[in-house]
């Protein structure tokens, strides 16, 4: 019974201070204030002060402001230009066409900014406008996108990832390879389903592109040289052993600057631009790791976590029921939070029972970032929803059911890696074995 009362009261308290609007780091603080001062006699201040300070001064975590940097120069810069003119003469030709280019696009961009809303905008803003022109279905060009968009959680450089790696102290370096094979998976289903869509739709009649010879599709593959040579920087740096997360974010910076200033898109204040926006989306996702290393640290001295790991040993679910659970649970969660936030507020209860469970963290990291990755297309709250209602000023419910597809296939992605562990865990096992 004082479980129940003590989780009844956190999740009374959580959404009592986020319905006030209260920010997140701010609630997931004051749930832990509440926390030890009802069921410990600890000295909650010190207690806090010292907690903050550990989860802020983190050295892991400087790769986090790194990444989301390069993300904001890149974001400021011709790629999407550049990436629509490389990829578009190889996809044109395929069942699907162009629409390809949001798929393939955002599973580029996502390699070099590692955010899912910074993917969005930075391709949509050009694929969006050129597909229209082209007559290619309007759902479906909004729905891929969406969908595809979500890949800048899974495929690293992922704040995602990062975030889950310092929540559960697991090697950031292990993590991102762990997401390479599943995002490019995900990406291939999601290209799957546009070539079926094309070959059954009967509605399907968007402008043909002329034909250009091989030469000349070679020719216009040199605008893809920059962007790729960039993710040879940042996750060869690592897979190299060269670089740890944290200096290949830093090259990532370098090479993104030196890939602006030879676009001319750098100046004075393209740099300070991107500096205050990495500035600002750090410090909001720092405050919510400090809030959630602070109510982690509260919920082991109230003994919360364990007792919930004992009923679920004691309630005796399998592995898959376990994470079939978790599944819906996370679902639901993802109506009301962002990806990072439904993370980090969770971990403290559900790392211990996934440990008990015996479920390798560095798998589950990569399952809970598709999961998470639904709650950016999904309503009331998914912020890839409304960054494409105000570029395409369609409404909501329109973009909901666009972007459906895109959710259900996440879902079978979710079965996939249950069903194949060794997609996420044989990267990097390999990779640890070479070294």
């Amino acid at each position: 019974m004082t479980e129940i009362y003590a989780i009844t009261l956190f999740l009374f308290v959580l959404f009592l201070l986020l319905g006030t609007g209260v920010w997140v780091g701010l609630a997931l603080m004051g749930v832990a204030w509440v926390g030890m001062e009802l069921f410990t006699s600890r000295p909650v201040g010190d207690t806090m002060i010292t907690t903050i300070w550990a989860s802020s001064s983190s050295w892991t975590l400087t790769a986090l402001p790194l990444f989301i940097w390069m993300g904001e120069i890149l974001y400021r810069t011709r790629l999407s230009e550049d990436m629509f003119k490389g990829l578009s003469p190889w996809l044109a030709r395929l069942p699907g066409g162009l629409v390809h280019t949001n798929i393939v696009g955002c599973t580029v961009f996502a390699a070099v900014s590692g955010s899912s809303a910074a993917t969005l905008t930075t391709v949509g803003k050009m694929s969006i406008p050129e597909l229209r022109a082209r007559d290619y279905p309007e759902r479906l060009v909004i729905g891929t996108l969406a969908g595809a968009a979500t890949l800048g959680l899974m495929i690293p450089p992922s704040l995602a990832l990062i975030v889950y790696g310092v929540t559960v102290n697991e090697s950031i370096t292990q993590l991102f390879f762990a997401g390479v094979l599943p995002g490019l998976v995900l990406a291939g289903m999601f290209m799957g389903y546009v070539a079926i869509y094309a070959m059954l739709s009967k509605t399907w009649k968007p402008h043909q592109e002329t034909g250009m010879s091989f030469r000349e599709k070679l020719e216009n593959s040199k605008f893809l040289l920059p962007v790729f040579a960039l993710i040879i920087v940042v996750i060869g740096s690592m897979y190299l052993g060269i670089a740890t997360a944290t200096e290949a974010a830093a090259f990532g910076v370098i090479g993104g600057l030196i890939l602006a200033a030879g676009q001319g898109s750098l100046n004075w204040s393209t740099f300070t631009e991107s500096l205050m926006g990495a500035t600002r989306t750090s410090a909001m996702i720092a405050l919510i790791l400090a809030g959630a290393a602070f109510l982690k640290l509260a919920m082991g001295f109230t003994g919360l976590p364990r007792a919930l790991a004992d009923m679920i040993a004691v309630m005796e679910l399998s592995r898959f029921q376990l994470l079939m659970a978790l599944l819906v649970f996370y679902i639901v969660l993802g109506m009301f939070l962002d990806g990072i936030s439904s993370v980090v507020l969770t971990m403290a209860v559900v790392e211990p029972m996934v440990r008990e469970a015996g479920i390798d963290l560095i798998w589950f990291g990569i399952f809970v970032v598709v999961v998470v990755e639904m709650a950016q297309i999904t309503p009331p709250i998914g912020f890839n929803l409304f960054v494409l209602q105000g570029m395409t000023q369609h409404e909501m419910g329109y973009i909901t059911r666009a972007a459906l597809p895109m959710f259900l296939i996440m879902v079978l992605m979710c079965f996939i890696l249950i069903w194949v562990p060794d997609l996420a865990l044989w990267l990097p096992e390999t990779i640890r074995q070479v070294r």
